[in-house]
């Protein structure tokens, strides 16, 4: 459902902390609901796969989830499928059509492992979770034991969590849940800022804020991104139990400020130079909240 920036600027000057209020009251409805419908069926099943595209809103509502259930009752264990990621080896290692290793692969996971771990999981046995080092891009010796006891699930969550060679070890136990920045805003009843640019919005101003990437570099991945996304991440969607709509009216208002100071060293020419161009020219459509 596209939002309309007329609506979303007489909100802002109006009452901003209401507005902004409102909006997360939704989006924790959405977790709410999402909680309910799985803690319904907690005792046919203990495994949760969330899935989304990059910037989608994957691990925070992972861990909202898990706050919501373990209010009604039912224990949660977030994984990461990151941590299921095979140590990074040139000759083995999926390739892209340009040749380059493809990071967005599902064969960059160790699926025979992570099938063993969900039919363990699923017959109540012990596991031990692997941890990926991203620093040396290498899987690290240690390892995280896990074992479900009663009235607890875990929350497989990752991009490639509702791909085939992943649910097929699920059989009919799995609740699948896909999450997306789905809604564009519009203005004069013409798309202004897309779903998508939402998305990169958000990963620019993560990656710039919290793990000391610049803006070029998330432009620059940002097509591998994508052209993983629509091989291996959309065709699934629609298999999902529950669909989770992460977009929130008025984060754009709010992340202007940080897209501004994160893209305004970007050299001309860059990767997706010119649409960034065009995300900061509608960007200025935006009534900003600080």
């Amino acid at each position: 459902m596209p939002l309309e920036l007329c609506e979303i600027t007489s909100r802002v000057k109006t009452d901003p902390a209401a507005f902004v209020g409102e909006c997360e009251e939704k989006y924790k409805k959405a977790i709410y609901d999402a909680a309910r419908k799985i803690a319904d069926k907690a005792g046919e099943t203990s495994v949760v796969l969330l899935s989304g595209p990059s910037g989608s809103g994957k691990t925070t509502t992972a861990l909202k989830l898990e706050r919501e259930l373990e209010k009604l009752g039912i224990g949660t264990h977030p994984v990461s499928l990151d941590d299921y990621f095979l140590t990074v080896d040139e000759e083995t290692s999926p390739r892209n059509e340009d040749g380059e290793i493809d990071y967005e692969s599902p064969l960059c996971l160790d699926i025979p492992l992570l099938n063993e771990h969900i039919e363990k999981i699923i017959n109540g046995e012990d596991v031990q979770i692997p941890k990926f080092d991203f620093k040396n891009q290498r899987r690290s010796e240690i390892t995280s034991p896990l074992k479900l006891g009663k009235n607890e699930i875990v929350i497989f969550e990752g991009i490639h969590a509702l791909n085939d060679e992943i649910t097929g070890a699920c059989g009919t136990h799995g609740i699948k849940l896909y999450i997306s920045a789905r809604s564009n805003f519009r203005r004069n009843g013409e798309t202004f800022y897309k779903g998508t640019w939402t998305r990169l919005t958000r990963r620019i101003v993560r990656d710039n804020l919290f793990r000391g990437a610049n803006a070029d570099f998330t432009l620059a991945i940002w097509e591998g991104i994508r052209r993983g996304e629509k091989k291996y991440i959309s065709p699934f969607r629609d298999r999902a139990d529950i669909i989770i709509n992460s977009t929130h009216d008025y984060e754009i208002t709010v992340l202007a400020k940080h897209l501004r100071d994160a893209v305004k060293s970007v050299p001309e020419g860059i990767a997706r130079y010119d649409e960034v161009c065009e995300m900061m020219r509608n960007l200025n459509g935006f009534e900003e909240i600080s």
